[in-house]
């Protein structure tokens, strides 16, 4: 009883230990969480989720983001994810965007995992802006015409604005369209009333589209002085200006006169910069300009590092009342990224183009040793050689034979060696490849120098293509040291002893999808990028 007992223990403890070592087994894995749509966030929330792993024992595990990270993303130690996606991720047009994010974990022991999510953002629709509005300045007898600022209001999701009018609060004899333009002619009462009380208020609803959502603006209206100076509102409102080259700069500007838009004549600017073309300010409407320029990779000379020069536009009315805004402008010099970026990619590709032709090249040589191979089996199986072991010779001597009928039997005479006395002979085999002057084994050694380089330069290839198979990782400094570390590893040691072609050439060509057939993770351009290559 007591021995069924114990072996009953015993095979408890057994399956036990197998339980525990199938789970020590278990490869290192990240376990996401299992709450439905956990991934999916609406901008402006937050998504704070913790990550686990499975498959070890160790309680010492580093996660990080491998790849995908974006700004306010957080990831602590214990695997704690934090992220509050922003407003400008998605749009009313693409109402969810997925952002890719791979995230690691790493043990003590160096033993790393990683796991890819699709975050999905979810647009979430924000109403209109409306900052202070200039006021609305009137005149008597007048058609006058107020245009809303379309910097003062906006929409931050760039949705179309509609402006709908509130009624009861509008003047009689008012209009207000959907585009945001203003009108009203005032009667003697009105004017005498708005002079008398100095301003009044005309309130609006500002609605976006599709959504619908509302809100509403408050408009002052002025009865205007007579000759009165054009003024000039540009966006944005910073007076000094600092890009790179190579960046664009845009700034809109909103003219306005109190005694009427159709008061200005003219808008224009002078630079310190003779580089600078007229055709970078483009008139919009009467009262709407933009100037859009982008200095080029030239535009700042070697050896400075930077140019600064101001710009002043202006505006002037039937009066010549002039107004005017200063902008001063720092250009710093800049490296041509696309350039570089084409550079890397040439390198990239070319390597591992070299590693294709190499590749190529091995196993059509591959090929070559395995017929040497067939062939030295062959002549081993067919090929015989007579080794005699003379005993008790007694003599061997030449004897001559010819052909006595025949005219030239001079020159048909052979050379026989006759044996006397007693000889043993034997028939042995030799290797066919010792018959032709080869050996054996050098032909193996050849053959798995083949195979062992073919298997080593597929592999770095595949790691190299996956490394830097995205434009940021090659702008990494690493970049340039790992390519040569993989340009070094196809060199060949055996080169004289392969007997390889040095000016070998191969039949096909190195296309981006022969490419991608032997390197998985080789990664050619789009077609835009591959186009701009191919530019001067």
């Amino acid at each position: 009883m007591y021995q069924k007992i114990g072996s009953i223990v015993a095979f408890v403890l057994f399956l036990t230990r197998l339980t525990c070592v199938a789970q020590e087994s278990r490869s290192l894995q990240i376990v996401l969480p299992q709450q439905p749509n956990w991934n999916v966030v609406p901008e402006g929330h937050t998504i704070d989720v913790t990550l686990k792993v499975t498959g070890t024992r160790s309680d010492s595990i580093t996660y990080f983001i491998e790849q995908g990270q974006m700004e306010g993303m957080a990831l602590d130690s214990t695997g704690h994810f934090r992220w509050t996606p922003g407003f400008d991720i998605a749009d009313r047009i693409t109402t969810v965007k997925t952002i890719p994010v791979i995230f690691g974990a790493r043990t003590r022991q160096g033993e790393t995992t990683t796991q890819s999510v699709d975050f999905r953002v979810q647009h979430v629709n924000r109403p209109p802006v409306i900052g202070d509005l200039r006021p609305f300045y009137v005149r008597y007898k007048t058609q006058n015409i107020y245009k809303m600022d379309g910097n003062v209001v906006r929409d931050e999701d760039n949705d179309p604005l509609v402006f709908i009018p509130i009624t009861d609060q509008m003047p009689e004899g008012s209009r207000l369209s959907a585009q945001g333009e203003l009108t009203w002619q005032l009667s003697l009462n009105q004017f005498n009333l708005l002079k008398n009380n100095k301003s009044q208020y005309i309130e609006f609803w500002v609605e976006d589209q599709p959504a619908k959502s509302r809100t509403k603006g408050r408009l002052k209206v002025e009865v205007t002085q007579m000759d009165l100076p054009p003024e000039i509102a540009v966006v944005p409102e910073d007076p000094r200006i600092r890009i790179k080259e190579n960046a664009t700069v845009n700034l809109k500007f909103y003219l306005s006169d109190p005694n009427g838009d159709d008061d200005l004549t003219t808008f224009d600017f002078l630079s310190e910069s003779q580089d600078v073309p007229k055709s970078s300010l483009r008139k919009n409407a009467p009262t709407n300009y933009e100037f859009i320029w982008k200095p080029g990779y030239d535009f700042v000379k070697d050896p400075y590092d930077s140019l600064a020069f101001q710009i002043v536009f202006f505006t002037l009315d039937k009066a010549q009342n002039r107004a005017e805004r200063r902008v001063n402008f720092t250009v710093y010099n800049a490296v041509n990224e696309g350039e570089k970026d084409r550079y890397y990619y040439i390198q990239y590709r070319q390597a591992m183009v070299n590693a294709w032709n190499l590749l190529e090249q091995l196993g059509e040589k591959e090929e070559e040793l395995k017929r040497s191979y067939r062939k030295a089996k062959k002549g081993k199986r067919n090929r015989s050689v007579a080794n005699a072991s003379l005993g008790a010779v007694t003599g061997v001597t030449p004897a001559i034979t010819s052909a006595k009928s025949s005219p030239s039997a001079q020159q048909n005479q052979r050379l026989i060696s006759a044996i006397g006395g007693t000889a043993v002979m034997t028939m042995g085999t030799l290797e066919a490849t010792e018959v032709i002057g080869k050996s054996m084994k050098d032909l193996l050694d050849r053959f798995n120098y083949v195979m062992s380089k073919k298997s080593e330069l597929q592999n770095k290839g595949d790691v190299f293509a996956r490394e830097f198979a995205l434009k940021a990782t090659r702008r990494n400094p690493d970049f340039i040291k790992k390519l040569d570390d993989f340009r070094s590893s196809m060199s060949l040691s055996g080169l004289v002893a392969l007997e390889l072609d040095a000016g070998w050439e191969s039949k096909k060509e190195a296309t981006d999808k022969a490419l991608k057939r032997t390197f998985k993770d080789f990664t050619p351009l789009e077609e835009n990028e591959a186009a701009s290559l191919n530019r001067p």
